[in-house]
């Protein structure tokens, strides 16, 4: 079912309207290092703003360890991750994006009367930037206290982090959810809108999209049994790289040196290989210990087999060009991880192999599922050439394993 999106909310003039935003952005200290999260942002909440609506925007950002750390530790964690730094940027790319000046504000307080000050003083067009919604100790419990207060200051809700749309806060479901029983309209933004379509088409594959190829990489079987299962039911091939392929080499039977491997995962490893649509590395590149810095160097092993003493870290040139055979070939490919250490020259080779094989498949549908596939994508040049780029690599996840559904987007108002 589709979901109502931002341009279809109506009405919104003078009302308050509540947008999660991802601003979950790279930085150091108060120097943001790659604002790609706020560009993205930038369509909805202009969106919003030539609607005349009061934009209230909420995001997180990095962790604060409620319960975990002492309060010491607690109050250095939100200096850290002190959500101001994002405004001159924010409003930078506003400003430029309607060609004109927008009163763009910052709230200190994220929740009690200092809030709802700031939020009874905007007027319409303006915007106002929430301090870091994990300074609240309820955000990631989805504190039904913590839920009414935002949901009562707001007369609609936008959904624009999909990012952040696997988890059930207060944020980016219990608002909504509380605004949907109001009888309050609920909406997602340009960016989910665009996750939802794309990741759709990864989902649900008619027989034209098939042969359908996933690659997995990635250190850990256990982190993508329940997408593995999923795949399963919908692919035609899964290309395994990465550490996880040792776990699955080992529970066939085949030597994998100190290769990191999950003991307690072989049983499901040979399952799931017995389902025929699993394919492993046959060669391998390797080194004696795990590389250090980028000038660390690698030996190819050609055999499915690896030496005692050594530790497999990239697919080899052989199971390159078989992959990169394999993908060619397909008419829908889904990408989650990297083949190998693909920060490190000597063990990126795999990982380029794949990216552009199906990067230069301008036949197929081809998705990258967020995460460190898509920062190796965009690193080595080819991520412009995919059919999308998920902002979201544990939310572009379960939304695959859960066959469309996310608790921050089902929560949103369906398309009547």
């Amino acid at each position: 079912m589709a979901k109502k999106d931002v341009k279809g909310l109506t009405g919104i003039k003078d009302k308050v309207v509540f947008v999660r935003v991802d601003f979950n952005v790279p930085h150091k200290g108060a120097t943001i290092t790659d604002d790609n999260r706020v560009v993205a942002a930038i369509p909805t909440i202009a969106t919003l703003v030539k609607k005349g609506a009061k934009v209230v925007l909420a995001s997180h950002l990095g962790k604060i360890k409620w319960g975990k750390v002492a309060d010491a530790e607690i109050a250095k964690e939100e200096k850290e991750n002190d959500l101001s730094i994002v405004l001159p940027d924010l409003k930078a790319q506003l400003n430029k994006a309607l060609g004109k000046e927008v009163n763009v504000s910052f709230s200190p307080a994220t929740s009690g009367p200092e809030l709802k000050k700031a939020v009874e003083a905007l007027k319409a067009g303006d915007v106002l930037l929430m301090q870091n919604t994990r300074y609240e100790k309820g955000e990631t419990k989805n504190d039904p206290k913590l839920a009414a207060e935002w949901a009562g200051l707001a007369d609609a809700y936008v959904n624009d982090a999909f990012g952040s749309d696997h988890r059930k806060h207060a944020s980016t479901y219990g608002v909504p959810e509380l605004l949907a029983k109001a009888n309050k309209p609920t909406a997602v933004g340009f960016l989910v809108e665009k996750e939802i379509k794309a990741l759709g088409k990864v989902v649900d594959v008619p027989a034209s999209g098939h042969p359908y190829v996933a690659i997995l990489g990635g250190a850990k079987v256990s982190d993508k049994i329940l997408v593995i299962d999923s795949l399963l039911k919908k692919v035609d091939t899964i290309l395994i790289g990465g550490a996880m392929a040792y776990t699955f080499l080992k529970a066939l039977g085949h030597k994998v040196g100190t290769s990191l491997v999950e003991d307690d995962q072989l049983d499901y490893a040979k399952k799931a290989y017995a389902s025929g649509k699993i394919v492993l590395p046959e060669d391998h590149v390797v080194a004696v210990s795990y590389p250090t810095d980028e000038s660390s160097k690698g030996e190819s092993v050609d055999s499915v087999d690896i030496p005692d003493g050594k530790m497999g870290l990239d697919i080899g040139p052989k199971t390159a060009a078989k992959y990169a055979a394999i993908i060619a070939k397909a008419k829908t490919v889904f990408w989650n991880g990297p083949m190998g250490v693909s920060e490190v020259p000597a063990f990126a080779n795999g990982t380029i192999a794949v990216a552009k094989a199906a990067a230069e498949n301008e036949g197929a549908f081809t998705v990258i599922g967020g995460g460190d596939s898509a920062a190796a994508a965009k690193k080595l040049g080819f991520a412009d050439k995919f059919s999308h780029v998920s902002t979201g690599g544990g939310a572009s996840l379960e939304l695959i394993q859960n066959d469309g559904h996310l608790p921050g987007i089902d929560v949103i108002e369906d398309v009547k």
